[in-house]
């Protein structure tokens, strides 16, 4: 994680605050989703282990430090800044809502109060970490809720948009409610369970398909998963019938995944396979899984690949990072923007969660006035874990419990729904006073 993984703009104001004498200004950024995709009705947290991980080990290297001498558009900055960024740590304080956590537009999911030097450099890496992941675990959820207790195994790395982000999107979709993922790496990292066989190319290798077949069963024994439709969808299952246990299942990757699997449990089942899975794969999404459950396939598993890694009907969030305080010589104000289509509401928040309805207050509000479950919770103190991350496990979980507490009609995935997020008076009136302070009245039209 390259301390120069970050916008140059970022590191052009770090000079500039250096050169001013600000490095002592202690700022507070909070990081929040302007507006949820047309597509989604609510968005699952994820992508803080990573964002933690990131903080905790932030250091310049003394070649990305020679890079950055180097480059025009710090010929004018002092050399003494160089020698900062050599001794720069993260040294602030994290305040987020726990991954697995449904969140709303508008909602803070990660705080960030320190020198503003530092709250300013990491802006890039946490907007990509928490954005990207936020997205595939809420994308992940919706195809879980579409598959109606079946079980959703995301197959997407090789079409994520890089290496790096295969693995990740497997945690995220784990995360959003998978069962497991294809991704050999993520299963090692993070303890997610790991699904696959073997390809059409394993099929072709062989000189018949019965030979491939016997093969892989000898290989794989009680997991063995048949590819059956590199030829013929229905031979491909009378063979894997006739070869009988052990077995685990069949998947189908092609065709009319309804009729087809019809057709293949029949066979199966009357061979006495009855325990036996059929899995589908063939670029699924949530819209497709509800209209083959609809339809009434036998199907048990579904491979969800390029639609969930790549979210490709919202592939991005309009994820901000934005200043909300800040406090100067020990004087402290609030900040806002009040740009057309893009306010923000000043001060660092706390979201208490009720059963139909959120609540956001300034952290400093008294919390005893207000009924519901606090959300934000301190992660880091002046640069230092509070106490170990949950792995994914634990939040999958935490996930699934969380969601299936939502509003039903927020768990509709072929309509949209609000859920009302609420502002405390205070908090509308401190932003209200700001406008007014900042001399921002609206011009009557």
């Amino acid at each position: 994680m390259s301390a120069l993984n970050t916008d140059l703009y970022q590191l052009t104001m770090a000079a500039g605050y250096f050169a001013a004498g600000k490095t002592a200004d202690v700022a507070t950024f909070e990081l929040s989703v302007r507006r949820l995709p047309a597509t989604r009705n609510f968005l699952v947290a994820a992508g803080l282990q990573q964002a933690v991980e990131y903080l905790t080990t932030l250091k310049f290297r003394e070649d990305e430090i020679s890079y950055l001498r180097h480059q025009p558009q710090f010929k004018n900055v002092p050399s003494e800044f160089f020698r900062f960024l050599a001794d720069l740590r993260f040294t602030g304080d994290i305040f987020a809502v726990p991954e697995g956590t449904p969140v709303f537009a508008g909602e803070p999911l990660l705080i960030v109060r320190a020198p503003i030097v530092e709250a300013q450099l990491v802006e890039t890496f946490l907007l990509s970490t928490l954005a990207y992941q936020t997205l595939i675990a809420s994308k992940a959820a919706r195809c879980v809720l579409a598959a109606e207790g079946r079980s959703v195994i995301e197959f997407g790395s090789r079409r994520a948009h890089s290496a790096g982000a295969g693995p990740l999107a497997a945690r995220a979709a784990y995360i959003g409610g998978c069962a497991g993922t294809s991704n050999t790496e993520a299963g090692f990292r993070y303890g997610i369970p790991v699904f696959g066989t073997a390809a059409h190319s394993w099929i072709m290798a062989f000189p018949s398909e019965e030979e491939a077949f016997v093969e892989l069963q000898k290989l794989l024994g009680e997991s063995t998963i048949y590819l059956i439709d590199t030829y013929d969808t229905l031979e491909g299952a009378r063979l894997a019938a006739r070869l009988g246990r052990p077995i685990w299942g069949v998947r189908l990757d092609s065709g009319d995944l309804v009729a087809l699997s019809k057709e293949v449990r029949l066979i199966l089942d009357a061979a006495g396979l009855e325990d036996a899975h059929i899995v589908a794969t063939n670029d699924l999404n949530e819209r497709r899984i509800a209209q083959i459950i609809g339809d009434g396939a036998p199907i048990d598993s579904f491979g969800v690949g390029t639609e969930l890694a790549t979210s490709s009907d919202a592939p991005a969030l309009s994820a901000v990072y934005k200043l909300v305080e800040l406090e100067v010589g020990g004087a402290h104000t609030y900040t806002a923007k009040y740009s057309e289509d893009k306010i923000t509401v000043p001060g660092a928040k706390q979201i208490y969660r009720s059963a139909d309805h959120d609540l956001i207050a300034l952290q400093t509000e008294c919390s005893d006035t207000f009924t519901g479950q606090p959300l934000v919770r301190p992660v880091l103190i002046h640069g230092r874990p509070i106490e170990p991350l949950p792995d994914a496990k634990t939040i999958r979980g935490r996930a699934l419990s969380q969601i299936a507490k939502l509003p039903a009609e927020l768990l509709r995935i072929d309509a949209s729904a609000d859920y009302p997020v609420q502002h405390t008076d205070r908090l509308l009136q401190l932003s209200e006073t700001l406008r007014s302070e900042r001399q921002l009245v609206r011009l009557p039209e």
